[in-house]
């Protein structure tokens, strides 16, 4: 992850698009102080995702979605918020055992949520932004670039995660959210999931950072290089 948050936010505003719910037509709810959108569409991939993961790891979800409405709200940001909350509370599910494939996990759990979304009326624009929260989230250095709703659930999970951006957000309002949502051991839980992933599945953890948690906690454990990759392609020089 990157410490880095501050980034151009200059992408388009969102706009009804047939087959779209409109943003003004959404309910909102409040949650651990947070008022965020609600909808059909949000309680589903709530249910989801509780369903698929281990309280730890579901609680990082939402608190994660919480901190992204936070930061959009106190930074004034432009975006889809149905978009942001479904990418974020799904963000991880590619680490679950519900969900496989032969991808490194933020790829598969794109390809799921894609899957889970696909007959629910979202727009192949609003369906791609989804996609590319997910598959990217664990990649800020291009996330953070992309467009808002893609930036900026990568705040939230950021947030989340290793506390990037923490000074944005009044400790209070911090506190009431955790409260909410513990953390339950997360440091130790998702270094658990992490290396169960590695020693699994080792083939998909070179280029991503699993493969930082391999190094340092899987013995055996040898990651692709890229150095070796390059010097045996099958050209002479």
């Amino acid at each position: 992850m990157t410490n880095s948050i501050d980034v151009d936010m200059r992408a388009p505003a969102w706009t009804e698009s047939s087959g779209e719910t409109r943003r003004e037509a959404l309910g909102t709810r409040l949650i651990a102080g947070v008022s965020v959108p609600d909808s059909p569409l949000i309680t589903a991939a709530l249910e989801y995702a509780q369903k698929l993961s281990e309280p730890y790891l579901f609680n990082h979800a939402v608190r994660s979605w919480l901190f992204a409405a936070k930061i959009g709200h106190l930074k004034g940001i432009d975006y889809d918020p149905e978009v942001v909350a479904v990418g974020t509370i799904l963000h991880d599910i590619g680490l679950t055992a519900g969900v496989s494939g032969s991808n490194r996990f933020e790829v598969n759990g794109a390809a799921a949520a894609l899957s889970f979304i696909k007959e629910r009326g979202l727009s192949n624009r609003r369906a791609q932004l989804i996609w590319d929260l997910i598959a990217l989230n664990s990649t800020p250095s291009i996330a953070l670039h992309k467009e808002a709703e893609v930036a900026l659930g990568t705040m939230g999970i950021g947030l989340d995660w290793g506390g990037f951006g923490f000074e944005l957000i009044p400790p209070a309002e911090i506190t009431e959210i955790i409260s909410a949502f513990p953390r339950l051991k997360m440091k130790d839980k998702f270094a658990e999931t992490c290396c169960h992933l590695v020693a699994a599945r080792p083939e998909t953890s070179s280029d991503n950072f699993l493969r930082d948690f391999g190094e340092r906690f899987v013995p055996g454990y040898k990651p692709v290089s890229a150095v070796d990759l390059l010097m045996n392609a099958p050209f002479e020089e």
